[in-house]
């Protein structure tokens, strides 16, 4: 059977959705912001009119402002965002179950098997779109290919409102003028390594030797040239069907600044609480740990290392966390954010190897349960740890429930 996949994203989803709410806004310059007082003051969205004034999703507050002093913004309510991303997903369901997300405005839509009943890939996604309009009052652009990849790189080049179609016959002609960084998987860095090798466009890297790409990108390098040329088979997923767990990690942009050890070790606690809580609830346990780490000056970067026995108890966690982060932290600026991440999966009923001087994991684990039920039955906050009474405002947070949704990009 003939693939037809679709890709639909929803138009400056939550500016849109605010202004449904509050119509007089609608011809005026709105954004979606950020908790200003919790440190995440920056654009989450905007409409069609700010982006007129350049204002760029990422930007702070007060750079959009001067770009656009009259600029209207408005704070975020996700419990909006999650209603209207439901209702066009039930009407996308109406043409296909399969459907995959990705992210709460994006889906992924396999239409092979509905074209005898509704028509071409372009019918459909042009009745998706005006059943958008009529029926929850929001746009979206839809991108109709072959594979996953163009159809996400067709939803991206029309906006708002459109259909745009890449085919095996165009998609020279249409998707090879495009800058590489169009592609999806090409992040900053990539983008800066291709660039570096004359290499500016889609078309550049799909004609690029196949050798040079994998010294200089390892197993990415030959997945981009393919996806350039347009060799994606991978499929759509069946609606609620699961991904496999790759890795369970949590971060957040702290309250103030953290100065020194003890700070970092307060929320890196806060943060291997909730990763340890969803890997027991996944049946998991980690061998590898990562930290990312984020300065004031919005330098970035992140360390793993190996533990000694997979495991899903959050004093093991934080014990590998700060081992990683004494070893490669120098303190020469305060850190903004900081994150926790178990990979390496296993499961976690499997046998476990008990050390001639290790402490009693598995007391360890029946203790970590223990505060699992506590939780569930009394709250989050019926039992901490000591430590972090010493700043509540910095520790004051239930990361493993209070989520901030945003796109995700896989590899990026």
């Amino acid at each position: 059977m003939k693939r037809t996949i679709l890709h639909v994203d929803l138009n400056a989803f939550y500016a849109n959705v605010e202004i449904l709410y509050r119509p007089e806004l609608r011809d005026l310059p709105v954004v979606v912001t950020g908790d200003v007082e919790a440190r995440h003051g920056i654009i989450l969205a905007k409409n069609q009119q700010a982006k007129q004034f350049d204002i760029k999703t990422g930007e702070a507050i007060w750079q959009a402002k001067q770009k656009c002093p009259k600029l209207i913004c408005l704070p975020a309510d996700y419990r909006k965002y999650l209603r209207f991303s439901r209702l066009a997903k039930a009407i996308c369901a109406d043409y296909t179950d399969r459907i995959e997300s990705f992210g709460i405005d994006e889906s992924w839509l396999d239409i092979g098997g509905s074209a005898q009943l509704f028509g071409t890939g372009q019918e459909i996604a042009d009745a998706i779109r005006r059943r958008f309009r009529e029926e929850i009052g929001i746009t979206a652009s839809v991108g109709v290919s072959y594979n996953k990849i163009f159809a996400k790189l067709g939803s991206d080049m029309k906006k708002p409102d459109a259909t745009t179609v890449i085919t095996a016959e165009n998609f020279r002609e249409t998707v090879w003028l495009l800058p590489v960084e169009d592609l999806l998987y090409v992040g900053r860095a990539t983008q800066r390594k291709l660039n570096s090798r004359m290499i500016q466009t889609i078309g550049d890297l799909a004609n690029a030797d196949l050798r040079t790409l994998k010294l200089l990108l390892g197993v990415w390098g030959e997945m981009l040239h393919q996806y350039a040329n347009g060799l994606d088979n991978s499929s759509v997923r069946l609606s609620g069907e699961e991904s496999i767990v790759k890795s369970i990690g949590n971060s957040t942009t702290a309250t103030r600044d953290l100065v020194n050890e003890n700070d970092v070790k307060m929320v890196f606690y806060v943060l291997a609480e909730s990763v340890a809580a969803r890997l027991r609830q996944s049946g998991l346990k980690c061998k590898t740990i990562a930290i990312g780490l984020r300065n004031t000056e919005l330098f970035s970067f992140e360390r793993q290392g190996k533990l000694s026995a997979p495991t899903f108890v959050s004093t093991d966690l934080v014990q590998k966390a700060m081992e990683l982060f004494r070893d490669h932290y120098r303190w020469e600026r305060p850190l903004r954010s900081i994150g926790i991440r178990g990979s390496d999966l296993v499961t976690a009923d499997r046998h476990i190897q008990i050390g001639l001087f290790d402490r009693d994991p598995v007391a360890k684990e029946k203790l970590e349960k223990t505060v699992d039920e506590i939780r569930r039955r009394f709250g989050h906050e019926s039992i901490q740890r000591c430590m972090l009474l010493q700043d509540r405002k910095l520790t004051g947070i239930n990361p493993k429930e209070d989520h901030i949704i945003h796109p995700i990009a896989f590899l990026r």
